[in-house]
């Protein structure tokens, strides 16, 4: 199996790493930047292109690995899906309905077009999921969940202005909050109500983007949570969790990457400390999440090749319904620096 990353920034550099760690060597790389193809070539000892076309004719690649920013996803998705090119497509945040009319194009064909889900594979979110599901707490009522990270400390290494994480549609903070959504509605469901919303820039970055979103959703099972995400949080990142049970509750807190648990037939906390995992110089996530990602989806590939059904965790569909609670997040919020197109 041949894979073409696009975009070498630093997923798509992470996505190679991914790659070869599986055992896999059949890897190009295409970018419009020489430096960011020449330090690839360089660290990977991959092949290297400047130009989509001649990629395709000279590497002829069976997968698209997409790494670039959320405006290009789906020029590059449907370029493959029209080569009959599998593609695994990075965390989006705009084009709901270019990803909806993929989605209905693909859906019964034998090429896989499969959006990124990395969250589900992280140690909380999957005991998180396996907790709720046996029972432990009974049915949720309510969860409060905080995340955020200083945007610049996102890419220290670059001007967070040289990068899409500044631009007001593919901007950081409403970037993460599908990103987030993906493992929260994987639990909760994807049937949810905005109640309300608010999002606001606090902070004195030089750049057009609002670093704060906060909203409550109510799900169809009762449920209510209390979301906040923002582009704030230095010197460390903030990741804090607390679901409330009819019979219990559950605790998370990133600083000692701790979860701990308690219902009324237990005495006692029962804590689960998480491996923080193999993190590679200068990112902040471990390797291990990415890496079962990437295995999920080529094991997919290769069941749909024998007449199977693939076993990857989502869908465009299931990007679609995100991206519209996040577009009704926005329609429902109290101020916010730009009038976001969807």
């Amino acid at each position: 199996m041949k894979f073409l990353v696009i975009g070498l920034g630093s997923m798509g550099k992470r996505r190679i790493r991914n790659l070869k760690t599986l055992g896999h060597n059949k890897i190009a790389g295409f970018d419009i930047r020489d430096d960011r193809l020449k330090e690839a070539q360089k660290k990977y000892d991959i092949e290297i292109y400047n130009d989509i076309n001649l990629a395709l004719e000279k590497f002829k690649p069976d997968v698209f690995i997409i790494s670039t920013s959320p405006d290009k996803h789906m020029e590059y998705a449907y370029l493959g899906f029209e080569n009959g090119i599998h593609c695994f497509i990075e965390a989006s945040v705009i084009d709901s309905e270019k990803i909806l009319n993929l989605y209905n194009l693909s859906k019964n064909s034998s090429i896989l077009i499969a959006p990124s889900c990395t969250m589900k594979y992280f140690p909380m979110p999957k005991k998180v999921k396996e907790l709720i599901q046996n029972g432990l707490i009974g049915n949720v009522l309510y969860f409060n969940y905080h995340t955020g990270q200083y945007l610049p400390d996102w890419h220290p290494w670059e001007n967070v202005k040289e990068f899409y994480v500044s631009n007001p549609h593919t901007g950081g903070c409403r970037e993460i909050v599908p990103f987030e959504l993906t493992w929260i509605n994987d639990i909760f469901g994807f049937d949810v109500n905005v109640i309300s919303g608010f999002r606001s820039k606090l902070s004195n970055m030089n750049i057009d983007i609002d670093d704060l979103y906060q909203f409550v959703l109510k799900y169809k099972n009762g449920t209510v949570a209390n979301i906040t995400v923002e582009v704030l949080s230095r010197p460390k990142a903030s990741r804090e969790l607390l679901i409330i049970g009819e019979s219990g509750k559950i605790e998370y807190n990133f600083d000692n990457n701790l979860l701990k648990y308690v219902n009324v037939n237990m005495r006692e906390w029962k804590y689960i400390n998480f491996n923080k995992g193999t993190v590679e110089e200068g990112y902040i996530n471990p390797e291990e999440p990415y890496i079962n990602e990437i295995k999920d989806f080529v094991k997919s590939i290769e069941l749909i090749q024998n007449g199977k059904r693939p076993v990857f965790p989502n869908d465009l569909q299931k990007d679609y319904k995100i991206l519209q609670t996040l577009y009704d997040i926005e329609g429902k919020s109290i101020g916010g620096l730009n009038d976001l197109s969807r």
